[in-house]
């Protein structure tokens, strides 16, 4: 994934969102779904009504980029809400974008002593 500025925060757009919409529609809807900036630099995630297709938009201070991807296989897993959004932490979303469950991730465990 493209490396990402300092205190960038990345919002997932709850709900289902028409794919075939652009910079323009996909801006519209961060300003009034999220009542957000989408030229802050902040990253809003979207994902269509099937599952298997998500859109990426983020304002890099030049321009904004809009990235997609489609699974071959799987959904990716998105908030149960219809509307608003949800704020990830810095590991989640290289999970979502890997199709993996960001919600609840397993983490390893840790030994207790040394020896």
């Amino acid at each position: 994934m493209i490396g990402l500025p300092a205190n960038t925060r990345v919002w997932i757009v709850a709900g289902h969102t028409d794919m075939r919409k652009g910079f323009d529609g996909l801006a519209a809807i961060v300003q009034g779904a999220l009542s957000e900036n989408p030229f802050s630099g902040h990253v809003f995630f979207f994902r269509g009504r099937r599952g298997d297709i998500l859109k990426v938009l983020w304002f890099d201070g030049l321009g904004l980029l809009l990235l997609s991807k489609r699974l071959e296989r799987g959904r990716f897993v998105w908030p149960q809400a219809a509307s608003g959004g949800v704020s990830l932490s810095a590991a989640q979303p290289s999970m979502l974008l890997e199709g993996i469950d960001w919600r609840m991730p397993a983490h390893t465990q840790r030994p207790d002593l040394a020896a």
